[in-house]
């Protein structure tokens, strides 16, 4: 049977940069930014995002295009006879089914919230005392959990039986244009609250003070590590992607258009937090207390609270939900080709496995709360291991299989790359993809590790 493509170019950008746009773009990003000098990060931020995320990101779309194939296929296509690279197919699909594990269960919490606002359980009047205890027993109740992993997962796997085109693609156009539009007029009415040129001072404007106090070194290592977590590389989501895109436009190019899209949604999130923050009297480092009790004690507060608190939960679950498909998608797809099995019946297995294996984390904040592993819940090991060890691991192995001569071979992945209409990388840059990159690459994970 012959295999999928995307429709369109824009489609696959979305699907793609829905990938890459996740719950940390809407809450971590603006956070980091405002505690590392504002507009000095920002600036950081977004050259390493060229000279490190982009380039990082046409070498995993690069496997996947000219392979045709997920990723342990899809090495095995490229790799030279008697080398063993195939093996890190294997474990990106083990950093697939960890990194959903706990990500459907934050996503379920989206979109439990989203309910509840848009159910009317928040009323004005309440105390952060009372969105504390909400959000505590929420936690506390493993059916409630359960409830809203499993219409997450369901809903994930439901949408990839439908084919690539019919389901995944159609899907993403209409949910990312939504997120787009929900995100701007959000944003918008923010700067309609009394205190919003203060948060967007706080936010955006360079603060040499903190600069000082905080060291130049440290904001350009955050600013690294943001520019390199926020694209998802590392575990092949963007690879078999990769597999499906169009050979009209070069990689480069495609790059830089989901990298766009990805930095607006998180800059535009601080346009959105920051000045309901300040305007509020409410600090804007306060971690998961952010998103689950001090912003909605803002919104029940405002005129027609209850609609902004639903259309925010609604755009932290586009954002959570974007990325769920397309990691779903990697697995549905590496069962169907590995297994030779029916795109469904890969769809079905994987949802009954995934409504299991994602039991611990929800149980780790209830019943299993006592669990512990090296002073973490079951929730904060599997992202450790995840983001700390299998993403820049992952992203390593990628990049030195396209441009070191044991692997793919620089020639290979050049002629790869620059296929197709549009920006194309020079060879000048070649020293620095197999030497400076690299050394980039193992800096952040010494710093993830120690």
């Amino acid at each position: 049977m012959e295999r999928e493509g995307f429709k369109s170019r824009l489609g696959f950008i979305l699907v793609s940069a829905g990938c890459a746009i996740g719950i940390g773009n809407v809450w971590r990003f603006p956070y980091v930014v405002g505690q590392n000098g504002g507009g000095v990060f920002v600036a950081f931020y977004l050259l390493f995002l060229l000279i490190l995320g982009v380039p990082v990101l046409t070498m995993e779309l690069a496997v996947g295009r000219a392979s045709r194939k997920s990723a342990v296929l899809g090495y095995k296509a490229l790799e030279k006879e008697g080398s063993k690279w195939h093996i890190h197919g294997w474990v990106c699909m083990l950093g697939c089914y960890l990194l959903m594990m706990y990500y459907t269960t934050v996503s379920g919490w989206m979109t439990d919230y989203f309910f509840k606002f848009a159910t009317g359980s928040f009323e004005s009047g309440m105390s952060s005392e009372s969105f504390g205890g909400t959000f505590n027993d929420m936690l506390a109740s493993p059916w409630e959990m359960i409830l809203w992993m499993a219409v997450v997962v369901i809903a994930g796997f439901f949408v990839c039986s439908l084919g690539l085109q019919n389901g995944i693609e159609r899907i993403s156009k209409y949910m990312m244009s939504a997120l787009l539009v929900l995100i701007v007029v959000l944003a918008i009415h923010s700067f309609t609250l009394p205190e919003a040129g203060k948060g967007l001072s706080f936010y955006l404007v360079p603060d040499l003070d903190k600069v000082k106090s905080i060291g130049l070194g440290r904001i350009i290592v955050e600013a690294m590590n943001q520019s390199f977590f926020t694209l998802s590389l590392g575990i092949a989501a963007m690879e078999i992607l990769g597999s499906y895109m169009s050979r009209k436009n070069t990689l480069p190019s495609e790059a830089v258009h989901i990298s766009m899209l990805d930095t607006f949604v998180a800059i535009m999130s601080g346009l959105i937090i920051f000045p309901a923050c300040f305007s509020y009297g409410i600090e804007p480092d306060e971690g998961p207390a952010l998103i689950f009790i001090t912003l909605p004690n803002v919104f029940v507060d405002m005129p027609g609270g209850r609609i902004w608190g639903t259309l925010f939960f609604l755009l932290m679950t586009f954002a959570s939900f974007s990325t769920i498909i397309a990691v779903f998608e990697n697995i549905v797809a590496f069962c169907e080709e590995s297994f030779s099995i029916s795109r469904r019946r890969s769809a079905g297995i994987n949802c009954i496995a995934m409504l299991l294996i994602s039991l611990p984390c929800v149980l780790g904040f209830n019943a299993w709360s006592g669990l512990n592993i090296g002073g973490k819940n079951v929730l904060d090991m599997e992202d450790y291991i995840v983001s700390n060890l299998l993403l820049p691991l992952g992203s390593l192995v990628f990049l030195l299989f396209c441009v070191t001569k044991w692997g793919w071979g620089f020639d290979n992945y050049f002629e790869e790359c620059n296929s197709g209409s549009g920006l194309r990388f020079p060879r000048i840059l070649k020293p620095f993809l197999q030497f400076v990159l690299p050394l980039l690459i193992v800096g952040i994970i010494v710093q993830c590790v120690f």
